[in-house]
């Protein structure tokens, strides 16, 4: 392993370690454990803050659990950790506080094994999706717990459903991509959307009535409050301690990329520049967060964890800026309070359409978020929240019909103009 991953390597143990000890140091060990050990039968499904349900310890505990199990993951499985890998063990951490456990993301990831074994790969090959494709835990956990099944027969239900949906999960991811065309950085997202589809119309004929979660803590504690910004204040340091002046350089070359799946800003640029443009779009996230007024809970911290995570693999502030401003102008439209559960969430998870700012300019980035807000508000019923990056779903779709036109046109004016 290159002395330089060893050192992203240290920082992320440094993270996750932040999250466990910050939790501990919040709600005293002893409440925290059981309260992370309440989290892993609590439902999961859209919309469950942890930090409510189990406390913000319990939750930040849970988070850290997690994001070990994925780091862990890669480091078995010796894929390189870069933009791909810490974005989705960003990502991960983020659910953590509001879907995702270890007693559901493991069977998802197992069915991933088994779909590589079947078709005679390496799980290093399929473990991107196997860490994304978490974002079906709800599955596991539904089955489990909320319809009706007790004991050993709940439990194997369970886990067979998060190894089938674990299965199908490659397939399908590679089709989804090739309807957007990478401008959607959250393919599973779509790709669990599609699958969760199918899971929400199964249950709905078998008769189970599959109520939303409410669940969304409105009074986050100051540990909540800060986390975050010091997060994003450490990687600012990290970035400049680590490259100097050239971090600086490379942060602003990075600012050039369109984005588009697959964009690797530690090989396309370099750690220290990646790890600063993490930082500022963590600090923008944050101040986006303050200036509406809304909550920095699990949800919210969700969302600002996946941005910093995709700052080394498809975003940064010159794309995603138009996309945010496109949910705002849509919140300001239709009178939606910008600091709601919902356009909060849309605003932060947008960035998902950022590569479409990156490649076509701001008038198409600020049209994708104005789009956005309009669709990822009714996504989710359709699959009764199964699809924890419901607005990788949304995002996906969205993506599909703006890149449709803009091809469609873009191939019909150059026939023309022949």
């Amino acid at each position: 392993m290159p002395e330089s991953e060893k050192h992203v390597y240290f920082l992320m143990i440094i993270i996750i370690s932040g999250f466990a000890c910050a939790g501990v140091l919040d709600q005293g060990l002893i409440s925290a454990v059981k309260g992370f050990l309440f989290l892993q039968s609590h439902p999961a499904r859209l919309l469950n803050d942890y930090t409510l349900a189990g406390g913000t310890g319990a939750a930040l505990l849970n988070s850290a659990a997690v994001g070990a199990i994925g780091l862990f993951l890669v480091s078995f499985n010796k894929v390189r950790l870069s933009g791909p890998t810490i974005a989705a063990v960003f990502t991960i951490m983020g659910f953590g506080l509001f879907g995702k456990t270890p007693v559901n993301i493991l069977p998802i990831i197992a069915g991933v094994y088994i779909s590589a074994k079947i078709v005679s790969k390496s799980f290093k090959e399929y473990i991107i999706i196997a860490l994304f494709g978490t974002a079906l835990g709800p599955v596991v956990t539904l089955v489990i717990y909320e319809i009706g099944l007790t004991g050993m027969p709940a439990v194997v239900s369970g886990v067979a459903a998060g190894i089938a949906a674990g299965i199908i999960l490659p397939s399908i991811a590679i089709r989804m991509l090739q309807l957007h065309q990478g401008y959607n950085l959250y393919n599973i997202g779509l790709t669990s959307g599609f699958i969760a589809l199918f899971a929400a119309s199964f249950f709905a004929a078998s008769g189970f009535a599959l109520e939303p979660g409410r669940v969304w803590n409105s009074e986050p504690s100051m540990v909540l409050t800060l986390l975050v910004p010091l997060l994003s204040l450490f990687l600012i340091i990290w970035g400049l301690a680590a490259g100097g002046k050239k971090a600086l350089s490379v942060f602003i070359k990075l600012q050039s990329f369109s984005g588009r799946l697959p964009s690797d800003y530690m090989v396309m640029g370099s750690q220290s520049g990646a790890l600063l443009n993490m930082g500022f779009l963590g600090a923008a996230g944050c101040l986006y967060v303050f200036l509406t007024g809304a909550d920095f809970n699990g949800p919210v911290i969700g969302g600002l964890m996946t941005l910093i995570g995709f700052g080394a693999f498809g975003k940064h502030l010159k794309n995603s800026i138009p996309v945010i401003a496109g949910v705002f102008i849509a919140c300001l439209v239709f009178g939606k309070n910008p600091s709601a559960p919902g356009p909060v969430l849309a605003a932060l998870f947008c960035t998902t359409l950022a590569p479409i700012a990156g490649e076509f300019g701001w008038a198409a980035g600020i049209t994708a978020g104005f789009l956005h807000l309009i669709m990822v508000e009714r996504t989710g019923a359709w699959h009764s929240g199964m699809d924890l990056y419901n607005n990788g779903f949304a995002g996906g779709l969205t993506a599909t019909l703006i890149i449709s036109v803009i091809e469609w046109y873009k191939s019909n004016i150059e026939k023309i103009r022949r």
